[in-house]
């Protein structure tokens, strides 16, 4: 896993996309303009969780270091340092891929 340079604010939640095979399951190869839009990632660093009217913080359900699935169109892509990253609120987050 690689360490983020970001430190995500509230629900908000700092993911890797995971990249796709390039190949079907007959073994077309792909070409990128062919490809989905990748909805897998790791994620590399969770917020504290969104603040709630009585001043207390909710709880993140994803961890650093699970794989999950989002949303198709969810989130802001940055480039920094080298590295491209997502930063998506957590409620876009669908499901925790099990290993």
């Amino acid at each position: 896993m690689a360490k983020t340079f970001l430190k995500p604010l509230g629900d908000r939640v700092v993911v890797k996309i995971v990249e796709q095979e390039e190949k079907t399951s007959g073994g077309i190869l792909l070409p990128s303009t062919a490809k989905e839009k990748p909805q897998e990632a790791e994620v590399l660093a969770v917020g504290p969780g969104k603040l709630l009217d009585d001043g207390k913080r909710s709880q993140m359900e994803v961890r650093e270091g699970d794989r999950v699935v989002f949303a198709k169109y969810a989130g802001t892509e940055i480039k920094a340092q080298g590295e491209e990253v997502l930063v998506i609120s957590e409620k876009d987050i669908l499901a925790i891929v099990e290993r």
